[in-house]
């Protein structure tokens, strides 16, 4: 497996990369994250018309025609300045289910304006009950005339209180079933939420929406599988993204160490704080490694060719990833701690990671079931 990148990726990692520092530094998110708005449009337009949003889409959609690695190199760059914007709920989630299940008219009407720009989504798929399992769903689908009426509760909503249309499961006769639901459609009542890492989600109560036959994704009971795919590139994803966090954090850290002095010389002399940071870079590099693995196989058809590795990264991100955070918050000593200090703003936003998707106990009994982990 070759795990080099080619020089289009990256120019890609370089261009993203950029962009973070230049445009959207910590500060940015900070401001987004105390005055409630969470993420700019305009510059989510902006990662549209530099073509991020499209990377892992069909030419056809008016994507690039990439694969899942293009799509986990911008998330691992945009994550370590932690760009507000909604990437991971709306491209990976909303996006990737929708290019898998829709047909090409609903891809021409929801997932093309998403890749421009122009509107995100969300997909409505958790529940109180659910815990990772996309099938423990109580929302239901009832027909009525030619369509259905959806009636039931989704947590946690990524993107939930601004995307412009919702991707929603439910029960239908034939089993789990997917629809597109417009976010301002009667009967549908958002509640906000503050997550950890400070971003937003949103409780979403469906109070019999109705909603036409082609908004229905897929036939009926298709999308348990659909869900149950995406929740592979979700978690890959996520150790993406956690990639980018270590590594940030283990700079700063590195950083803070050459500066901070203790007892009249920088701390970062100190021989046993050296061991540490050189362990903290070994636990990154293998998260970096193992990501790689993760991202390569998530385009793979065959899931006993693509869970183990992806079990694999989120079980890293979960030991390695988080260690690299804790390690990283105590060298910080007391400003680690406090809200004014960045540092702690990439520590919560780790953790909620490594719940997002699969936790380490979901992954490890994922891993130890599939045959081909052995």
């Amino acid at each position: 497996m070759d795990f080099e990148l080619d020089q289009e990726q990256q120019m890609l990692a370089k261009t993203v990369s950029d962009f973070a520092k230049n445009e959207s530094p910590v500060e940015r998110f900070r401001k987004l994250r105390d005055d409630g708005t969470g993420y700019d449009p305009a510059v989510w337009r902006k990662m549209g018309e530099l073509g991020w949003l499209g990377v892992p889409f069909a030419e056809s959609v008016g994507g690039f025609g990439g694969s899942f690695i293009e799509c986990a190199i911008v998330l691992e760059n945009l994550e370590t300045t932690l760009v507000p914007e909604q990437y991971l709920a709306s491209v990976v989630l909303g996006g990737m289910t929708l290019a898998r299940a829709g047909n090409a008219t609903q891809h021409e009407s929801y997932l093309t304006p998403m890749i421009e720009g122009e509107s995100t989504l969300a997909l409505a798929y958790y529940e109180a009950q659910s815990r990772y399992d996309v099938s423990a769903i109580e929302t239901t689908a009832t027909p009525d005339g030619s369509g259905y009426r959806l009636l039931g509760e989704k947590v946690w909503v990524l993107n939930g209180h601004r995307a412009d249309h919702l991707i929603v499961s439910a029960k239908a006769s034939g089993g789990v079933t997917l629809f597109v639901v417009p976010r301002e459609a009667e009967g549908v009542n958002v509640t906000v939420a503050k997550t950890i890492d400070g971003q937003n989600a949103a409780f979403i109560k469906l109070d019999n929406v109705a909603v036409a036959d082609d908004a229905r994704l897929g036939e009926e009971g298709s999308g348990a599988v659909v869900l149950d795919r995406t929740m592979d590139y979700a978690a890959a994803a996520a150790v993406a993204e956690g990639v980018g966090i270590a590594t940030t954090m283990l700079q700063m850290t590195v950083d803070y160490l050459g500066t901070r002095e203790q007892f009249g010389v920088k701390i970062g002399s100190f021989q046993a704080l050296q061991h540490r940071a050189v362990d903290m870079y070994a636990e990154s590099e293998l998260l970096r490694s193992i990501s790689m693995a993760s991202m390569v196989r998530a385009d793979e058809e065959d899931p006993r060719t693509r869970r183990g590795d992806i079990s694999a990264a989120k079980y890293q991100l979960a030991t390695g990833g988080i260690w690299v955070a804790q390690q990283s918050l105590q060298l910080h000593g007391g400003i680690g701690v406090t809200d004014e200090h960045d540092i702690g703003l990439y520590f919560k936003r780790m953790y909620a990671l490594n719940a997002l998707f699969g936790d380490q106990e979901h992954h490890v009994a994922r891993f130890a079931s599939e045959p081909s982990s052995f």
